[in-house]
């Protein structure tokens, strides 16, 4: 009696424990699946901007960048009369004509001057590049005849640092440069890169602003700091692991578990029988 209770115990207990593995199995397989989905949900950007149709807004929210100082100019002069407009140098007055010099053009000094052929100091902070150009125009008109003036910052730069593909320093030509083109400068965020959690840094009449920015809303695109000013550090915060190297190993541990449970479930159905 005591012998047939036993085997019929050992019968049912072996007959559950095929069930228990496929229950464990299908466990695993949900928690991996919802994990990928889990981390997926904060990749993409701008997460609240319709998909499904066109949204229009207006700008209203860029500001004319002004002249700062340690900002280096380049300040083209033309007139009528071509030998006057080489007393002016077009540049040269700091070592030549080439941008990718750091002594090229002007240098703003601390006091937010240049030194100017004719003119000597003059105070050009706060101005908008077409602002100097037009007041420059107006006071080498005595000098020069039909002055013409183009003024363009050489040396706009922006810092990107953090979980980016190329983090680095990086120069525009333009003077109106945002968020976006400079992530896309340092060839974008890595897919572990927190799109939610990124930090602008700006340096302002003395003071240093640091400024939360969260890609995955559509805000971005609003803000006043959505356009960039020269010197701005941009910092993208990494997650607490590697997604890809997880997700790669999340796939390859679930595979040998799934193997090893396979076999087990195969070597219990054979003593089994």
């Amino acid at each position: 009696m005591f012998t047939y209770n036993y085997q019929k115990f050992m019968n049912n207990k072996l007959n559950l424990q095929p069930k228990f593995l496929l229950l464990t199995l299908s466990c695993i397989t949900i928690l991996l699946i919802q994990s990928s989905c889990n981390s997926y949900k904060k990749v993409p950007y701008f997460q609240d901007l319709s998909r499904t149709q066109i949204t229009k807004e207006n700008i209203d929210n860029y500001t004319t960048f002004t002249i700062q100082p340690h900002d280096q100019l380049s300040i083209s002069v033309g007139s009528k009369n071509p030998e006057a407009d080489v007393v002016f140098g077009n540049n040269q007055q700091n070592s030549g004509t080439n941008p990718a010099n750091a002594n090229y053009g002007y240098t703003v000094n601390d006091k937010g001057q240049v030194k100017l052929p004719l003119l000597g100091l003059v105070k050009v902070t706060g101005l908008s590049t077409d602002e100097l150009a037009e007041q420059l125009q107006k006071s080498l008109a005595p000098y020069l005849s039909s002055p013409t003036v183009t003024v363009t910052v050489v040396n706009f730069k922006v810092a990107v640092l953090g979980d980016v593909l190329r983090p680095n320093v990086y120069t525009s030509n333009s003077e109106r440069l945002t968020i976006p083109e400079a992530l896309s400068l340092a060839g974008d965020l890595n897919i572990t890169g927190k799109r939610e959690d990124i930090v602008l840094v700006r340096e302002k009449d003395g003071k240093r602003e640091y400024i939360p920015i969260d890609l995955t809303k559509k805000e971005i695109f609003t803000s006043p700091y959505f356009y960039l000013k020269s010197n701005d550090l941009i910092y993208v915060t990494p997650n607490k692991s590697k997604l890809s190297t997880v997700s790669d190993k999340g796939y390859q541990n679930a595979s040998l578990i799934i193997g090893a449970l396979s076999v087990i479930a195969i070597a219990i159905s054979l003593f089994k029988n």
